[in-house]
Parts: structure tokens; sequence; C-alpha cells
């Protein structure tokens, strides 16, 4: 691990301390004497890369472990994930922390309370659909761990309406594409217009263009579903 800065990527910041920083200290015991000797910038309050990947690959432990239980084809679905979004390098070290993760308790009212402090809203949304996909990634949809899902919204200040926006890009019914937008079906076409434009600004991709390209190609892939679910209602409804 005496290369894990660079494929962090971006800086450590605010994850070197609190709870975050505890349980890193388990996997990293030279880390924190590497910041005493400059090896490490803190980079201040700001939401750097490697904060949002730590705090990625932590929520995920938790997301994963919630059935109390961990598949090997889970955690292959997983890698695979990782692969995709973050290209093979990084990748498999992403998988080697969180192999270390799985293995520790994580408090998430703690953790949680910590990522909240520190981390803009819509870094916080690009989390949320990120660990969807990843709970998800094998096409089933686990009770458990959406409902882990749901509880880290809670923490993290994200409303329930954007946790079943973005719970609707992945499971889907014959209302999910009024949930991706947080309206009702019975809403009028322009009250599905105004909500669209609305959601628009909210998974806009330079939303987090400050956490590097890996975070923000994920990004685009929310903001194509948001599109995809609007113009399925437009479809359905008629509209041009």
């Amino acid at each position: 691990m005496a290369k894990f800065g660079k494929w962090i990527g971006g800086g450590l910041g605010w994850v070197l301390g609190g709870p975050i920083g505890v349980i890193l200290g388990f996997i990293v015991g030279s880390m924190f004497d590497a910041m005493q000797s400059g090896e490490y910038e803190y980079r201040g309050a700001r939401t750097q890369s490697g904060d949002f990947t730590i705090s990625l690959l932590i929520l995920t432990a938790a997301v994963m472990r919630a059935d109390e239980k961990v598949m090997k084809s889970e955690l292959d679905y997983v890698r695979n994930f990782l692969l995709r979004q973050f290209g093979a390098e990084k990748g498999e070290q992403l998988v080697l922390v969180l192999r270390d993760l799985l293995k520790q308790e994580i408090n998430l009212p703690e953790v949680t309370a910590q990522i909240r402090q520190y981390m803009d809203h819509p870094s916080r949304l690009q989390l949320v659909h990120i660990l969807f996909g990843i709970a998800l990634a094998d096409g089933q949809s686990h009770p458990q761990e959406v409902e882990v899902i749901r509880s880290i919204c809670g923490y993290l200040g994200v409303s329930d309406s954007d946790f079943q926006s973005i719970k609707a890009m992945f499971v889907k019914d014959m209302e999910s594409a009024y949930q991706v937008l947080e309206v009702s079906p019975d809403a009028s076409d322009e009250e599905v217009q105004k909500a669209y434009r609305k959601m628009a600004v909210k998974y806009h991709p330079d939303k987090v263009s400050h956490l590097g390209e890996d975070v923000q190609r994920a990004a685009n892939e929310k903001f194509q579903k948001l599109n995809q679910a609007y113009q399925d209602i437009k479809k359905q409804r008629g509209l041009k």
C-alpha cells in the first residue's frame, strides 16, 4: 500500500480524521506516519476524489454485509463493477481495500455523519447512485441491501424522494419513470416538464466534476437514466 495515494487520485483530505480515519488506520497503518512526513497533504474541507472513493468503499462494505454474508459471486459482481467504473489498475486496488473493509465493523451513523459534514449534496447523491449500481450489479434486488441504502440516505440527509428517484433508475416497475422525476403518474404534462427541468439541474454531471473523470462518468450514466425516464413518459403520453 506504499502507493496508496496514487490510485486514490485527487488527494486525501477530511477522510484521514474522525471515524473514517480510524477505519483506514487498520488498513494502512503507515498512512498517518506518512502524513506527518508531508507525503500526504490535507486539502481542507472540500471533498477530493480520494475522499469520495474511500467513502464509497466503506459504504459499499456496509451494504454488502447487510445480509450478514458476502458471497463470492457478489464480490465478483462488485469487482467487475469497480473495474468498469475505475479502470483495471485502480479497480483492482479498490477491490483489495474493499476486502479488508468487509472484515471490519462499520459504525454507519458515525461514518455517514462525517461524510455529511464535509461532502456536498450532489456528491452524496452520486454516492447513493453508485451504491445502488453495486447492490443490484447481479440484476437482483436484495431487500436487506436496499434497506441499508435507505438508512444511509437518512444519515446523509438525502431525502426520501431522492432515494426513491435513484432507486427507480435500477428497480423498474410501471411507475419507476415517474419516481425518477419525483412526480406522481397523475401529474399534468406541464408538471412533468417542470419536474424534468428541476431534476436535470440536480443530477447534472457538472455538479460532481470536481471529483474527477471516474465519478463524472458514473454521473453521466445517472443523467442518461433521467433522460430515458423523461422520454418514456413523453412516449407514453404522446408528447413531443
